[in-house]
Order: structure tokens, then C-alpha cells, then sequence
């Protein structure tokens, strides 16, 4: 069964590029961000990983580790490295999974559990639904999970927007509306009534009897 928002994320042990992990204790009290690909040296995934590795500061200010699988093993992925920072000018700091017999994957519902063979020759075609991402929080609870087409680079902008609006909608009482962004006005969850809105954020605004904006708290 697919994962759902709120499950508590699969632990697991791996081999990653920094030596083994064991996936629970390695994030620990802060956020993660688990992010697949179907094979190492595949252009489309080369420039997501030399991304994610220029972006490295911006998620560890968010309290937030980065970790990358694919079902290759993790000799490959060293090897992959020097690819990725030769196209981006980043190095690849953070860990890679190595999940040759593609536990980790099935684990995550990434791949069938009747998905089998060599992942050496296994095409990024039979992987193709290794292709999604994970936010997880300190309470090892799926926060966010997206799966895209092979074809298509992910937004690491947005992932870091999420992560925003995931860690501040988690200690306020408020929602962020479609297309936010730091500093822009959030919305009042229903929760919260008129008065203890005006106690808790000054003022309001209410566009609807069921819609209220405020100003971004914190």
C-alpha cells in the first residue's frame, strides 16, 4: 500500500556513500528529505543531484538532511559523483543509497514487489517510478510525497517553499495559501475562532466567511 501523508515513514538499514545508516536514527530530531532516481548516470537526474548539492545550505538551515537513493550500488554512485560536480560545479556532500536488491525502493512502495534482476541491467525505463520524493519530520511522519515523470527535472525551489510552509504551519495556527512565499500572508485555520484570532495575530482579514488572512507569524 502506497504511503500516505502522516504514515510513520519505513525505517530501514542501508549502505549509503557516508557507510551505513539505520534511516530513523540518522534523521534524528529534524527533518529529511529522501530523494530517488532511477539510475546513476542519467542526464536528468545528474543535474537534480548537482542542484540539490548547490541547495545543501539552504536545507540545513531548515533543520533538514538530504539523502539520495537509487537502486545502483554505492560504488557507482562515487563514481557518478565526479559527473555531477564536473556538469554543476557542486560537489555532492550529502549520502547516496546504494539499493541494488531494491529494498528500500519497495519498501516505499517506489517499485513492485515482484520487480526483480541485476540492477546493472535493469534501464532507468524498468526504474521508472523511482522517481519521487519524501519529506519526513522529527516525528518520523511523512509530511510530503510527490513522484515525477522521468522527463521532467524536479523544482527544488519547491521543495524548499514546502519545507517552509510545513515547519511554520506546524508550530502556528494557520495555512498557507496556493503559490506562498516567505513573507507573504498566511490564512487562519478554521480551528481558530474570531476572537482567539485577534488575541493570537492582532488583526485579520476576512475575504470570506470561511477565509482569513493575516500576516505570516514568527
Amino acid at each position: 500500500m502506497a504511503l500516505r501523508i502522516n504514515d510513520t515513514a519505513p525505517d530501514f538499514q542501508a549502505d549509503t556513500t557516508d557507510g551505513p545508516i539505520s534511516f530513523h536514527d540518522w534523521i534524528g530530531d529534524g527533518y529529511a528529505i529522501l530523494f530517488s532516481h532511477p539510475k546513476d548516470f542519467t542526464p536528468v537526474c545528474t543535474t537534480e543531484l548537482g542542484v540539490m548539492a548547490g541547495m545543501a545550505g539552504e536545507f540545513a538551515k531548515r533543520n533538514t538532511k538530504i539523502l539520495g537513493i537509487s537502486v545502483d550500488p554505492v560504488e557507482d554512485h562515487h563514481r557518478w559523483k565526479s559527473d555531477i560536480q564536473s556538469y554543476s560545479g557542486n560537489a555532492v556532500e550529502y549520502p547516496m543509497i546504494g539499493d541494488p536488491e531494491m529494498k528500500v525502493a519497495k519498501l516505499y512502495d517506489m517499485l513492485p514487489a515482484e520487480a526483480s534482476g541485476e540492477p546493472g541491467n535493469r534501464t532507468a525505463a524498468d526504474n521508472a517510478t523511482v522517481r519521487s520524493v519524501f519529506i519526513i519530520g522529527p516525528d518520523k511522519k511523512v509530511k510530503m510525497s510527490m513522484t515525477y515523470p522521468m522527463t521532467t527535472g524536479r523544482n527544488f525551489d519547491e521543495l524548499l517553499r514546502t519545507i517552509d510552509s510545513i515547519q511554520m504551519t506546524a508550530n502556528h495556527k494557520v495555512a498557507t495559501p496556493a503559490n506562498w512565499k516567505q513573507g507573504e500572508d498566511v490564512i487562519i485555520t478554521p480551528a481558530v475562532s474570531d476572537d482567539e484570532a485577534t488575541e493570537k495575530f492582532g488583526s485579520f482579514d476576512k475575504v470570506l466567511p470561511y477565509l482569513r488572512k493575516t500576516k505570516q507569524p514568527g
